[in-house]
């Protein structure tokens, strides 16, 4: 992951609002919900209401999340979230993510996104044309 990332470099921006609920005993967000603020961002590439991925009888599901802490997120306020696809896969997409408040990284974070059959439950191939379209994200490869 970058050492300084910053938001412009991530192609698919998009914002939550910290709610109060959101803060633990220490006052600051809970680490689980930056998490949540992640799924924000994923969302938009999966489920854009413009051109949602269209993966007949697939769903998405995460094989693997790194999240890494740079700082705290505080109440009141709002998260800005910034997602790139970082690399596919044969049934796999690798979301490069990150958290900003106020101008400063809070968090840094790789998913790994697999593609599976909703019926068996295992890996199905990414169709070509909805890889061509995520590749549009910013720089990703094709990994073999």
């Amino acid at each position: 992951m970058a050492d300084d990332p910053q938001l412009a470099d991530y192609p698919v921006q998009s914002s939550d609002k910290i709610r109060f609920a959101d803060t633990d005993r220490q006052g600051h967000v809970n680490n689980a919900v930056f998490a949540t603020f992640l799924e924000t961002g994923r969302v938009e590439i999966l489920y854009d209401s413009r051109t949602p991925l269209s993966v007949e009888g697939g769903e998405f599901v995460i094989a693997r999340l790194e999240l890494d802490f740079r700082a705290e997120l505080k109440w009141p306020g709002h998260v800005a979230i910034g997602t790139r696809i970082a690399s596919i896969g044969r049934s796999s997409m690798k979301l490069s993510q990150v958290l900003f408040q106020e101008g400063r990284c809070a968090a840094l974070a790789e998913t790994v996104i697999v593609l599976i059959d909703r019926r068996s439950r295992r890996p199905r191939p990414l169709p070509p044309g909805e890889a061509a379209r995520l590749r549009t994200l910013t720089g990703a490869t094709v990994e073999p």
